[in-house]
């Protein structure tokens, strides 16, 4: 049975022009990204926690600032966008990397 997925909405501030072009390219490889620091994602709890350590060890605690909502799939279909686009969609097929 394949692992529960979970949705994540991510942001990031981060000053630093390297730094925060390693986290982007990371959440890339993930998520959509639906802003300039604002990623979404449909992750396992073990890809989560992949993730999760790759930035811990790339964040410098003093200047950089991540911030990750998991919503349930109630909350996701409350979600409400002004303006274009939509929510990212559930992916139709999984792949587990």
């Amino acid at each position: 049975m394949p692992p529960t997925r979970h949705f994540f909405v991510v942001t990031y501030d981060i000053p630093d022009d390297r730094r925060r072009l390693r986290v982007a390219r990371w959440l890339e490889r993930f998520g959509t990204r639906v802003q300039y620091s604002v990623f979404e994602m449909y992750l396992s709890l073990e890809e989560w926690q992949q993730v999760r350590a790759r930035l811990e060890r790339w964040l410098v605690p003093g200047e950089d600032q991540v911030r990750v909502y998991r919503l349930c799939a109630a909350c996701r279909q409350r979600i409400e966008v002004l303006g274009r686009g939509q929510p990212s969609p559930p992916p139709a097929t999984v792949v587990v990397i």
